[in-house]
């Protein structure tokens, strides 16, 4: 018998056009082919030049068709007549929005700029929107990074000069043992799974370490469920394990950090009279300049009662305190698998060590034949960073990294231009307003001691959500989470508008979402509102859009130029540095504005310097004019590639008009490899140090060290000891003394209640980045509902059953939702997928969809205060060094909810909407 033939066209025609730009469905940033037909959007696929996913794209990347689509979208500026809440808005013109919105802000500008609260979400374009807000005047300016990752962030920059993520990656082609701690999987995604395959590939091993097994922890070859908020004892464990067997790099301690600095009686590192770090050589047996040619650094050294840094460290970690046997208990994790994992650590990284045949120099003049592998490398998100240890927990990660002697080395944890760069590189923050003038500086920054907090005469706090002070040290992404509630209770001020962009704060991006709501609804006793004015911006029709007064509807993704920059967030390897563009494939169909442009509108009404020439002319006329023409400093603009006038110039040279469409030609996308010497070992090689400065990244070679003890913890601490002229105040002394250690330590998270013994938290799927994804038509079918996912364990001892609803309880709030069984979960641990649950009215969803019946929030449980404590003081529930949100150490009980409730509660009424409702299905 015959099969009969069939003619199958297998790749139908699907466009008429194909133009390439940037995803924006996560923060991969991946380049994407949207392909057009009779001027639609019909199909996006993966660019297979891009740098960043190699044509690989996630069922997000190719969803954002229906993100493009979408009925939430937003059509018309808005203006509020009725109550917030409401729903009651009438449609403007552009001119009515722009002028209603300079007449707020015009006087404040010229007054009282700290009245302004200008604070943005998930955006992408964080060095334009800082520049902005530095040239209003106001102090009040940060991104969504104080509840997101800052901890990661900022204790990398502090302990070796930049952290995982947008900062590095792992050498993903020589790496043989890859850890990743707390990673979910909207994060990096398609460069994650594409190195992972690689790993794997090449017979190498995948270790997770996850209170929760799904995505990357359930294709890793082994999986290690860790008691939520532990992670640092159990990174601290994993270091005792490896000093005790000696199994530690000690020429790459010696010459390429301060381990080897003599750390005086007053906790800071011994200087010589030209103020640099000294060491003691061991050839000649006496204090010598760091950096000086030929110098041998000795790690147990001592001078004048002065130890190293490495003896202080071998001392802390060595205690029984952080043996595997102490700690067992605590993280969930026996202290034989401890000691298994720390032994496979060191096989790796000493036994599989390889060499590169490759020459090198260093910052102190001496030559390397061969660059050293040590082929394990490791990888960590917010899962270890959102918790109130989450800053020590980070630099544990680090310091543990660093001992292994496995970052900037083949087979290691490799950076991304323009990282590396030393705590020294970065400014500190800026917060002392100037009425009718920019602020002298940027905002945000990293305090290098107590001089740099910003704090006015008073001791007060400059910013309104009281970052860089006291409370929160290092608050390098501000505290965004904190801003309205500082707002409503008018400390250490009142505001006058608060102007937020894409932060749905409402609803999924606040703590206390009951609470939040409430607060932008809140009136004096005249019946004003308490936080006066509102304008938000968002391409869709979100929980927050009913709380505003004012409505400037963003475009989609695909109508609008964004700049992926090497002054900001770039989509750099670390092979390469490269920087990209989004641009309008398409032009809107609604009367809405990028929300840059919208920005540069508003500056040039507002006659804003750095906007406005000395006559009071524009100097930008949309966002892509900036893109093209703006100079951070001479030379140096957002794009690197096509610089000067006949564009043949990267990284520096004058402006070219013509540079964006160059970039279109080229993919949307530009690339600029490293030198084969300079690919590794950057921080200390001459040759990445001449490029980096060739390139515009810095201006001058500023090789370093890796401050395994850091001094600006110290300068901190201290100041809680009683020196300096500037100290805590008294209710803060010991909490400050304490948590400003200059070695990471880990503790109990303060205000513990054992009452509630159970840990939550939530991670976002793969298939979900923003709020955006759960109103996604396609994605909406991965993920229509999120149950809470109960361990074994748990399931048994409350007799849960298929179909069953939980009442969960913390020391803040209830919910009642429904439960699953998840068989690969920490047995102590409940958890939920985030931003699934959605108010009723919003995202043009109907009423009765299942995100809004049997979706849920975590958020409804937390607070953005401790409970309290009975000593009169409210504390917030955030980590006491950065100020970072603490999510993931709430703790809750639960119990069978028999009968179950109709729907997830707490069950808030429906927002009435200004877009409506979408249509059932597609025409």
């Amino acid at each position: 018998m015959t099969i009969p033939k069939v003619d199958l066209d297998t790749s139908p025609h699907v466009s008429d056009e194909i133009r390439k730009t940037t995803c924006y469905m996560c923060a991969c940033r991946c380049g994407i082919n949207v392909h057009l037909k009779d001027g639609k959007v019909s199909y996006i696929e993966g660019n297979r030049d891009h740098p960043v996913n190699k044509g690989v794209l996630c069922a997000k990347g190719s969803a954002g068709i229906m993100q493009h689509t979408a009925p939430s979208r937003l059509r018309k500026p808005l203006l509020r007549t009725g109550p917030r809440g409401s729903g009651q808005y009438r449609e403007i013109s552009w001119d009515e929005a722009l002028s209603t919105a300079v007449g707020w802000l015009n006087d404040l500008r010229e007054t009282a700029p700290h009245k302004l609260a200008f604070f943005t979400g998930r955006d992408q374009s964080q060095s334009f929107t800082s520049f902005w807000a530095q040239n209003f005047g106001t102090p009040n300016y940060a991104a969504h990074g104080g509840f997101c990752s800052v901890n990661m962030a900022a204790a990398g920059i502090y302990t070796m000069g930049g952290a995982f993520w947008e900062f590095g990656q792992p050498d993903w082609d020589r790496t043989k043992l890859f850890f990743l701690f707390g990673v979910a999987e909207d994060h990096d995604s398609n460069p994650i799974k594409i190195g992972i395959g690689k790993v794997k590939g090449r017979g190498g091993r995948v270790v997770g370490v996850n209170p929760v097994r799904t995505g990357y922890n359930a294709v890793a070859d082994d999986w290690v469920g860790i008691t939520p908020g532990t992670d640092g004892l159990f990174i601290m464990a994993l270091i005792h394990c490896l000093i005790e067997a000696g199994k530690i790099d000690l020429d790459y301690l010696a010459r390429f950090t301060n381990a080897p600095c003599l750390v005086g009686k007053d906790g800071l590192l011994l200087r010589n009279a030209e103020d640099k770090l000294v060491v003691i050589d061991r050839a000649t047996r006496q204090l010598a300049p760091f950096d000086q040619k030929g110098v041998r650094p000795d790690l147990a050294a001592s001078h004048d009662g002065a130890r190293t840094v490495f003896q202080h460290m071998a001392e802390r970690y060595l205690s029984k305190d952080y043996a595997p046997e102490a700690v067992a208990v605590t993280t969930g994790i026996p202290a034989p698998r401890i000691r298994q994992l720390a032994a496979e650590i060191a096989h790796a990284a000493f036994d599989q060590a390889f060499t590169l045949d490759q020459e090198w120099t260093d910052f102190r003049g001496d030559t390397h034949a061969k660059m050293v592998g040590r082929p394990v490398s490791f990888h960590a998100m917010r899962g270890i960073s959102a918790h109130a240890n989450g800053f020590q927990t980070c630099r544990a990660l680090h310091v543990l990294q660093i001992i292994l002697g496995t970052v900037e080395v083949p087979g290691g944890f490799r950076f991304k231009p323009p990282y590396p760069k030393p705590v020294s590189a970065h400014p500190t923050p800026h917060g002392r307003d100037r009425p009718g003038r920019p602020l002298d500086g940027p905002h945000l920054g990293f305090p290098r001691g107590p001089d740099d907090l910003l704090l006015e005469d008073d001791g007060s706090a400059s910013r309104i959500d009281k970052a860089f002070t006291w409370e929160n040290p290092l608050s390098a992404h501000g505290l965004m989470h904190m801003v309205i509630s500082n707002a409503v209770a008018q400390d250490p001020y009142p505001i006058d508008t608060l102007f937020l962009y894409m932060a749905n704060m409402s609803w999924n991006s606040s703590m206390n979402t009951s609470g939040v709501m409430e607060m932008l609804t809140r009136r004096t006793d005249d019946g004003d509102y308490v936080i006066p004015r509102i304008i938000y911006s968002d391409a869709y029709s979100s929980e927050m859009v009913a709380y505003a007064d004012l409505i400037l509807p963003d475009t989609t993704y695909l109508e609008r130029h964004d700049c992926i920059s090497l002054l900001d967030r770039p989509i750099c390897e670390a092979e390469a540095a490269a920087d990209a563009i989004r641009w309008p494939v398409v032009e809107p169909d609604r009367d809405v504005r990028g929300f840059q442009t919208v920005l540069i509108q508003l500056a040039n009404r507002l006659g804003m310097p750095g906007f406005t020439d000395a006559e009071g002319m524009p100097i930008y006329k949309d966002y892509a004019d900036y893109i093209a023409n703006h100079q951070r400093r001479p030379g140096i603009g957002p794009l690197m590639g096509h610089r000067g006038e006949t564009a043949d110039q990267t990284g520096r040279g004058a402006p070219n008009p013509d540079q964006i469409d160059r970039y279109i030609e080229q993919g949307g996308f530009h690339i600029h490899h490293i030198p084969d010497a300079a690919q590794f070992y950057k921080p200390w090689n001459m040759a990445y140090q001449d490029w980096a400065v060739e390139l515009g990244l810095f201006d001058a070679p500023q090789p370093y060290l890796f401050e395994l003890w850091s001094e600006p913890l110290r300068r901190f601490q201290r100041a809680a000891e009683g020196h300096g002229d500037r100290q805590p105040p008294e209710h803060l002394r010991e909490r400050v003394r304490r948590s400003m250690d200059p070695l990471p330590y880990w503790e109990e998270p303060q205000g513990t209640d054992d009452s509630y013994p159970i840990r939550a938290l939530t991670q976002r799927p793969m298939a979900m980045y923003h709020s955006w994804g759960s109103q996604n038509a396609w994605l909406r079918q991965l993920h229509g509902v999120n149950p809470l996912y109960v361990p074994r364990k748990l399931w048994d001892e409350h007799g849960f059953a298929e179909g069953d609803w939980a009442r969960v309880t913390s020391p803040h709030g209830e919910i009642t939702v429904p439960v699953a069984l998840q068989e690969a979960l920490n047995a102590n641990t409940v958890w939920t997928w985030n931003a699934i649950g959605k108010r009723k009215g919003t995202w043009a969803l109907d009423d009765d969809v299942p995100e809004a019946t049997r979706g849920f929030l975590l958020n409804h449980l937390i607070h953005e205060l401790l409970p309290p404590k009975g000593d009169g003081l409210r504390w917030a529930n955030s980590d006491p060094i950065t100020g970072q949100a603490a999510w993931f150490d709430l703790r809750v009980r639960i119990a069978k909810a028999d009968p179950p409730p109709p729907e997830s509660q707490p069950a808030f009424s429906p927002l009435p909407s200004p877009v409506g409702k979408g249509p059932r299905s597609r025409p």
